[in-house]
């Protein structure tokens, strides 16, 4: 059997980017029973990539019973449906195992990586603030995405001297303000920029120089995504919600290191049962960014641990 249901998880404060802003994240949790045994998963539907909460739960509950990943594959393109079903398929297998998903993945034991703490847009002062209060932390991300970010630069910077600062524009910025940006991206010490420009307008990357690495994250989704991104970008940011799920993340993690780009793992604004199977994704990965649930005024039974700026991986009684 399975079941589709939406969830809603209050934030501990108001999260803005560019696109706008939320107090809840809003979530659809998957379970497939099969055998006495019930796997589940989590994905985010997001209307940048137009989804909704009923377009993907219909998709969900229009796929026949006894599906497995393989045929899922096929079944559903990349996107958040897809990758709840998938993950929950990977679950449940694991159960019906006796074993983790990494390995019936082939992977490696997991471990604790470095996770990036995100603050969202506000202006300068309050960002100051923010970051004031989370210059423990070793890797803040920051949300820009407007022509002033100049000022939230300076300020975030100065309120956290000793962190490392990555940015994420959120396709907000046009070729001219990347290009008069940039230099000073490399000056505040910014480790990446993530999505500069436009999905559709990033073949103006091409002329520009890139002083600090820039990640495709609106750019890039699956493996077919990679034909389209060489020369202008260093780096892509993988989220399970784009890949439509673990099967195809790790499949894209490999191929993207294969042809030269480096990694970062990202996530939607959703619980910890989805930053679980993009914990295994995030072994070895540049840059992680899987702090949804720090994010979060609560959370699922048996959550990740967050500790010492890092993230660990599941234990089994959340996922895999």
């Amino acid at each position: 059997m399975l079941s589709v249901t939406a969830d809603v998880f209050r934030l501990a404060e108001v999260f803005t980017i560019s696109r706008g802003s939320r107090t809840e994240a809003k979530v659809l949790t998957v379970r497939v029973t099969r055998g006495g045994l019930t796997g589940w998963g989590e994905c985010v539907p997001y209307a940048r990539y137009g989804e909704s909460l009923e377009s993907v739960a219909a998709q969900i509950e229009g796929l026949p019973e006894g599906i497995g990943r393989a045929a899922l594959q096929e079944a559903l393109p990349p996107g958040a449906a897809r990758n709840a079903v998938d993950c929950a398929l990977w679950d449940l297998e694991a159960k019906a195992a006796g074993r983790r998903v990494w390995e019936l993945a082939g992977l490696a034991a997991p471990g604790p990586e470095t996770c990036a703490y995100t603050l969202s847009l506000d202006t300068p002062e309050n960002m100051r603030a923010a970051a004031a209060r989370h210059a423990h932390r070793p890797l803040l991300k920051i949300k820009l995405g407007t022509p002033d970010d100049m000022p939230r630069l300076e300020a975030v910077r100065a309120g956290a001297p000793g962190a490392r600062i990555i940015v994420d524009a959120n396709e907000g910025w046009t070729a001219e303000v990347y290009r008069d940006l940039a230099p000073h991206l490399l000056r505040l010490g910014v480790a990446l920029v993530e999505q500069p420009l436009p999905a559709a307008a990033d073949g103006a990357l091409l002329g520009l120089a890139r002083p600090v690495p820039v990640c495709a994250d609106e750019s890039c989704h699956d493996r077919a995504s990679l034909g389209h991104l060489a020369g202008k970008y260093d780096m892509i940011n993988i989220k399970l919600d784009k890949t439509g799920g673990l099967t195809e993340a790790l499949a894209l993690r490999d191929l993207a290191r294969a042809e030269g780009y480096g990694v970062m793992v990202g996530c939607m604004v959703g619980s910890s049962l989805a930053m679980a199977p993009a914990v295994l994704v995030a072994q070895g990965a540049q840059i992680v960014d899987l702090d949804g649930p720090l994010l979060l005024a609560e959370d699922r039974e048996n959550p990740l641990t967050y500790e010492a700026g890092k993230v660990y991986p599941p234990d089994a009684a959340l996922w895999g």
